[in-house]
């Protein structure tokens, strides 16, 4: 039997978002020990979580019953971290949940999402899985978003446009004025704020007064919680009740919301981890300044991008990765001459930064 026509058409020619992969096959591409795996590719937090994480998931007994899908306990949390009533928080499986909550809940087939490249390819990658179809927008050479293109191209049956700050991978944030230009078009904006405790800002309050802003948070790294996927939404009540009626009930897992919980109680260990990865950022910037041949880009976030002449950023990516060091190549074609270097522990810092140095040496 045929099964190929029983699949949606317009995902035939559907591109896979590219996720980094874990240690044990990064261990086995670069030939090395696990152990010996240096992972600063997906801005995951060094420190890990909060000790109390630990001990919270190992004294609970309640693992057997289903979570709250009304997320009650959850909301409440976040509530009260981000400053905001509780009606305005929405919890996901990582932020990725809610960028696909919003798209299912807005996008008819054929409609338009504006993206700003390079930023996260998940935007792109859930508008095509969800029917819809993406414009493009490219950002200046300064990796700012060209204010004045986005809304040239806004079409009639544009829903969403997305916006991420710091922006990832570049780094930057986008300004007040410019958030507040973008609501005045009259479509859903949704202001991703994965790395807001890095950059120390954050435009939550304007969602209050514009119902068409919808901010997303993580769990993922200032927290370190990656593994157990926990990310939320800031939004009017009318935009959360629509996305609570068409989330998976049990959507947030039990595990996840203890490890909330712990880590909230942990908030000045959390905040000094978060401190010393920026003044690794900083360091990692000035080592990388004085290099030939390396421009590093001022980021805001857990992260660096940099780009390089007189060698290719994938070449720098294999000779890294031959060393046990992984770092992110984008291969679009925007990004062919960059690579983004997540925030490690110092001691990762300084082999990064000395096999950078031999590669060039080597090379150029």
């Amino acid at each position: 039997m045929d099964i190929d026509w029983l699949f949606r058409r317009d995902h035939s020619d559907l591109v896979p978002y590219t996720p980094v992969l874990p240690p044990e096959s990064l261990a086995k591409l670069g030939n090395v020990q696990v152990a010996d795996v240096i992972k600063l590719n997906a801005n995951e937090n060094p420190y890990g979580p909060s000790p109390r994480v630990k001990a919270a998931l190992g004294s609970y007994n309640g693992y057997n019953i289903y979570p709250d899908p009304d997320q009650s306990s959850i909301r409440a949390l976040l509530a009260e971290y981000v400053g905001v009533p509780s009606d305005y928080i929405i919890a996901g499986s990582g932020a990725d949940e809610i960028i696909d909550l919003v798209l299912r809940a807005t996008i008819d087939p054929g409609d338009t999402v504006i993206d700003c490249p390079p930023t996260f390819g998940m935007y792109s990658f859930s508008t095509n899985v969800n029917g819809g179809s993406i414009i493009s927008i490219p950002r200046n050479s300064e990796f700012n978003i060209d204010i004045p293109s986005v809304h040239k191209n806004i079409r009639d049956n544009t829903k969403v446009i997305f916006v991420t700050s710091p922006n990832n991978p570049t780094g930057n944030i986008i300004s007040e004025s410019d958030i507040n230009e973008l609501l005045q078009y009259g479509r859903l904006v949704v202001l991703d704020e994965a790395y807001s405790e890095f950059s120390g800002s954050t435009l939550v309050s304007l969602v209050h007064r514009n119902p068409n802003l919808i901010v997303l948070r993580t769990a993922s790294k200032w927290c370190g919680l990656a593994g157990l996927r926990l990310g939320y939404g800031i939004m009017d009540p009318k935009i959360l009740q629509k996305l609570m009626s068409i989330k998976q009930p049990y959507n947030i897992n039990t595990a996840a919301e203890i490890a909330l919980a712990a880590s909230l109680e942990d908030l000045v260990m959390l905040k000094e981890n978060v401190e010393k990865i920026v003044a690794e950022r900083i360091r990692l910037f000035d080592n990388l300044s004085s290099m030939d041949n390396v421009t590093p880009y001022p980021s805001h976030g857990n992260f660096i991008l940099c780009s390089f002449s007189g060698i290719g950023a994938r070449d720098v990516y294999e000779a890294m990765a031959s060393s046990g060091i992984f770092v992110r190549y984008f291969n679009v074609p925007e990004l062919r001459d960059y690579i983004r270097i997540s925030i490690g522990i110092p001691e990762h810092m300084d082999k990064l930064v000395d096999c950078l140095t031999n590669i060039l040496g080597q090379t150029i």
